[in-house]
């Protein structure tokens, strides 16, 4: 925080411009950004958590269900998008249940009595959380070349898919952030992120086509946000059509970003 202490000392009178306002936001985002990530990288339950889980999935659906399911480019290939998605959905979490801790221990409060940018917590945060988040799903696809996955559509379409699975967090993450401001107690958030996450992501084309599911049953799984990302991510790393299920894609998660974040800020400036 020695930039925010150096600004209380230094700062000049009068009202500062646009630009100032703007270099400050930024660079009080990456302070916060940096403090978020060393928090999460000096206590070892944190990335324990964040990437056994997923890896856990990897192995438990590769080799308990692999031989049962049967796909096009073989299961392990149609498998590793849905867990990709399903990592970064599940890594905000973290986003909601550290947002609940700092608001209800005062953090957010004391933070904002400093002379920094008020939207630093909320976006420092968020940037934090992205990085995190991306760092987890590069392990998880490591893994899954462990155990026979390979992109067959080239590297270009593999960052993309890997882009999307990172944007797709990044939405939910606002989500999170939203929860997790606004209910405010850490228990409650990770029991409320498990009542509409794991649905939303098992009900999907994530780890069985879904064809196979009952006819009632495929009509919300076949028109929901996740089915459209993770069947565009399958895409990407295997080859076939992508542009239906991107622009789909696209809708859902501007979707988001438009009704969340916005929730998300008036949920930070009512709590703290």
């Amino acid at each position: 925080m020695t930039a925010i202490a150096e600004r209380a000392i230094a700062e000049p009178a009068g009202e500062p411009g646009l630009g100032t306002r703007l270099s400050w936001a930024v660079t009080d985002t990456l302070t916060i950004t940096r403090r978020n990530l060393l928090v999460w990288m000096r206590v070892p339950a944190y990335l324990v958590f964040t990437v056994v889980q997923p890896v856990i999935f990897v192995l438990m659906f590769r080799y308990v269900f692999g031989g049962a399911i049967h796909a096009a480019h073989g299961y392990v290939n149609f498998l590793m998008p849905g867990i990709v998605g399903q990592t970064a959905a599940f890594a905000t979490f973290g986003t909601a249940i550290a947002l609940a801790q700092e608001l209800k221990k005062g953090v957010i409060d004391r933070l904002r009595s400093m002379p920094m940018a008020r939207s630093a917590v909320l976006a420092g945060r968020l940037v934090a959380d992205t990085g995190r988040m991306l760092i987890t799903i590069l392990i998880i696809i490591g893994v899954g070349y462990a155990v026979g996955f390979r992109f067959s559509n080239g590297w270009l379409p593999a960052v993309a898919m890997i882009a999307l699975a990172t944007v797709f967090g990044l939405a939910i993450c606002c989500i999170a952030a939203y929860t997790g401001l606004a209910i405010g107690d850490e228990e409650s958030v990770q029991a409320f992120g498990l009542i509409w996450l794991f649905p939303i992501t098992f009900l999907s084309s994530a780890f069985v086509p879904i064809s196979t599911m009952p006819g009632w049953l495929q009509a919300f799984a076949n028109n929901q946000p996740v089915t459209y990302v993770i069947n565009t991510m399958r895409a990407l790393a295997l080859g076939g059509p992508v542009e239906s299920s991107l622009w789909k894609s696209a809708v859902w998660l501007a979707g988001i970003f438009i009704v969340f974040l916005p929730l998300a800020v008036r949920a930070y400036r009512r709590a703290a």
